[in-house]
């Protein structure tokens, strides 16, 4: 079946988004040294939090990191509508994230390696950088 990312709902695009960016955090995690499961799990949630991919989503805009077709990509996702939003975020806070979510999953599902990897490892730095 052939999937027509550039058609598909944005909640589809940040369903898989959220797993591909949490595949590469895991991935960090582990090239940086840590093992213990707690403290890769407590270092993890640093940056798939909702507030983490906000975070991020809203710098790369400030700092005009992306494409007409990406900040497009990523106003969908805001935009989407969910039937639910977690009881520990507000609701800007979950539209942010989920656009970032969106933005991944949208590059995955394109098969953008080159693209998704650069925006996977400023996503990192990023929360790197605000973590000290």
């Amino acid at each position: 079946m052939e999937l027509n990312v550039k058609q598909m709902k944005s909640l589809a695009l940040a369903y898989v988004g959220d797993a591909v960016y949490e595949l590469h955090v895991r991935e960090y995690l582990l090239h940086t040294g840590q093992v213990k499961p707690n403290q890769l799990h407590q270092k993890a949630i640093s940056f798939v939090a909702g507030k983490a991919q906000a975070s991020i989503i809203l710098h790369f805009l400030d700092a005009k990191l992306l494409t007409e077709e990406e900040e497009r990509v990523v106003a969908r996702g805001r935009n989407a509508k969910s039937g639910s939003i977690p009881k520990n975020t507000s609701v800007q806070t979950y539209r942010y994230s989920t656009a970032f979510e969106a933005l991944i999953g949208y590059h995955y599902l394109l098969g953008n390696q080159e693209r998704l990897t650069e925006l996977l490892e400023a996503a990192v730095q990023f929360i790197e950088g605000r973590n000290g």
